[in-house]
C-alpha cells in the first residue's frame, strides 16, 4: 500500500498539479471567509469531502449558516448548486424527477419525457434530511453511491462531481425520521457545526447588519476538481499508518477480538470497511491540504471522530450512562495510541 514519495513529488507535472491544488485550496478558503466567519474545522472537513469525492452530513443548530456555507462554497467552485427542503410530504419524485406525457401538436403523438429533479446538480444541499420519511430519504442512496438514479425503470447518469451535503437539526426530534444506518454509512463525515466564539459572533453581526454584500469569486471549475480527486488518491501512505487506520476501525466492533472492554460494553455495532477506506482517503486529502506528501498518524487521529461518530451504534448501557459516540471515540483514541 505504501507508495514511494518520488511517485508524487518527483514529476514536474505532478509538482505543478500539487502547486495548483494548494493555490485553489487557499483561494477557496479565502473566498468562503468573505461570507463565513470562523468554523475553520467545518470548512476543512467539507473541503476534504469535496477533494475525496465523498458526501458530508452537517449536524448543527438553527441559524449557524449551514445553507450559506454550502451556497458560498458552490459559487466559489463554479458548480451547479441546488437545494431541497425536506418535509414530511416530500415524495421521491420531487428529488429524482419524473416522467411526464408530452403531446406533439403537429402529429398528435404523445411521448414520455423525463423532467430531471434537483438531484441532477453538482452540489446538492439536502436541508433537514431527517424531516422526511425513509422512502424519500432512500431516493438519495443510489445517487450517492452510483452517481445515477432510476425512474420508471430507466437509469439516468448524474454528472460528476456530485456532492451531497445534508443537514439535520439535533434538538427538534418530534416529527423526524432518523437516517437508516445504510444511508449514514455513505456519508464521509458527520460534521458538528457548533456556536461561534464571542469574538466571531461580533464579526458576524458587523458583517451582516450593513448594506455591504459579500462578493464571492469563482476560483476553479468541475474538471479541475475531478483532477484534484485523482491527485489525492496518489498521495503515498505507509503500510504502518494504513494498518493503524484499519485497526482503529476494527476496534469499534464489539465482536472483534481487538476491541477494548468499554467498546464491548457500550457498542452494539461498529464501523464498516467503508469507514477505513474513507479514513485513508480523507487523511490523504488532509495531508495534501497541509502541503505534505505523506499521511501521518495525526491525520488519522484527527479525522477519526467525524468519520466514525455516525457509524457506531450504542446500546442501552451507554444510553443509561448518558454516553454518546464522541465519548466512546475519545476513550478509543486514548486507548489506541500512536505506535512508538
Amino acid at each position: 500500500m505504501s507508495t514511494p514519495s518520488t511517485t508524487i513529488a518527483g514529476s514536474a507535472e505532478l509538482k505543478e498539479r500539487i502547486d495548483r491544488f494548494q493555490e485553489v485550496r487557499n483561494s477557496i478558503v479565502r473566498e468562503v471567509h468573505k461570507a463565513i466567519i470562523g468554523q475553520e474545522e467545518v470548512i476543512e472537513q467539507v473541503l476534504i469531502s469535496l477533494f475525496v469525492g465523498g458526501h458530508c452530513l452537517i449536524t448543527g443548530l438553527p441559524g449557524t449558516a449551514k445553507t450559506l456555507l454550502v451556497r458560498t462554497l458552490a459559487q466559489t467552485l463554479g458548480l451547479v448548486f441546488k437545494r431541497i427542503q425536506f418535509t414530511p410530504d416530500l415524495m421521491p419524485s420531487d428529488i429524482t424527477g419524473t416522467d411526464i406525457i408530452e403531446e406533439d401538436t403537429t402529429t398528435g403523438h404523445r411521448t414520455w419525457t423525463f423532467v430531471p429533479g434537483p438531484i441532477f446538480s453538482n452540489v446538492l444541499l439536502a436541508d433537514e434530511i431527517n424531516r422526511t420519511p425513509p422512502k424519500t430519504q432512500s431516493a438519495l442512496l443510489e445517487a450517492m453511491q452510483e452517481l445515477s438514479c432510476t425512474v420508471r425503470g430507466h437509469q439516468y447518469k448524474i454528472n460528476a462531481p456530485f456532492f451531497v451535503l445534508a443537514t439535520q437539526n439535533p434538538i427538534e426530534l418530534e416529527g423526524t425520521y432518523p437516517l437508516p444506518e445504510a444511508q449514514l454509512d455513505r456519508f464521509l463525515f458527520n460534521t458538528i457545526l457548533d456556536y461561534l466564539s464571542a469574538e466571531d459572533e461580533v464579526k458576524v453581526v458587523d458583517l451582516t447588519t450593513t448594506t455591504a454584500v459579500a462578493q464571492v469569486d469563482t476560483v476553479t471549475n468541475p474538471e479541475e476538481i475531478l483532477d484534484f480527486q485523482q491527485l489525492v488518491r496518489m498521495v503515498p501512505i505507509a503500510d504502518s499508518v494504513a494498518r493503524y487506520a484499519v485497526e482503529l476501525v476494527r476496534a469499534t466492533r464489539p465482536n472483534d477480538s481487538s476491541a477494548p472492554d468499554f467498546v464491548k460494553n457500550y457498542v452494539n455495532f461498529g464501523a464498516s470497511v467503508r469507514a477505513a477506506q474513507f479514513m485513508v482517503l480523507a487523511a490523504k486529502a488532509r495531508s495534501l491540504m497541509r502541503n505534505r506528501y505523506h499521511v501521518t498518524y495525526e491525520d488519522i487521529r484527527v479525522l477519526a471522530a467525524p468519520i466514525l461518530r455516525h457509524r457506531i451504534l450504542l446500546n442501552f448501557h451507554a444510553e443509561s450512562e448518558r454516553l454518546d459516540s464522541d465519548a466512546i471515540l475519545k476513550r478509543l483514541l486514548e486507548w489506541k495510541t500512536e505506535p512508538k
